[in-house]
């Protein structure tokens, strides 16, 4: 099974398919330059890295079912990328950073135009300022089917409840098929 796993730059993707994966992750993570000034905009001052291409991760959930998670690049510019990534994806779990919640809306509305059931993420982040559940909800205008969930990408355990839900909510989403 393939999910994507997107949002914003600076989300915490790549740690997300780094913390789940059973298998060394293929990351392309790479040093931002000043030729992406005034192109990517960062105002996170650790920020160093950003990725260019793609995360990939594997989870084993049984002998028969295998997630594959694909990270996908937030920024614009990359667009193109995450929408070839998720084709043949089954859902997507869209991280988000309040510290920036504006920069979560594109990303939202590039994963609503490609009609895939998808999970809101929330990542926790040092500083990051509390806002509620319904407040989320509000900014973000989230239809009350779409699951909202807290996380920190930083810890599996976290990062694997993340991921439930977005399963949960695709198997709910989706009828058994007929015999």
């Amino acid at each position: 099974m393939k999910v994507l796993v997107c949002g914003h730059l600076g989300a915490g993707k790549t740690t997300f398919v780094h913390a789940l994966s059973q298998i060394a992750p293929v990351s392309t993570e790479e040093e931002m330059t000043r030729a992406s000034t005034g192109v990517d905009h960062v105002a996170l001052p650790k920020k160093v890295t950003t990725t260019v291409a793609m995360d990939f991760g594997r989870l084993s959930l049984s002998d028969s079912l295998v997630l594959y998670l694909f990270g996908a690049p937030g920024q614009e510019r990359f667009f193109p990328i995450l929408q070839d990534l998720a084709v043949g994806a089954l859902g997507v779990l869209v991280l988000v950073d309040t510290r920036r919640l504006a920069d979560t809306y594109p990303i939202l509305q590039l994963v609503e135009d490609l009609r895939l059931p998808y999970t809101v993420a929330v990542n926790a982040f040092d500083e990051a300022p509390a806002v509620t559940d319904e407040r989320l909800r509000e900014v973000m205008a989230l239809d009350s089917g779409t699951p909202l969930v807290r996380c920190d990408a930083r810890d599996r355990a976290s990062s694997r409840d993340a991921l439930i839900a977005l399963v949960h909510h695709l198997l709910t989403r989706t009828p058994e098929p007929t015999r």
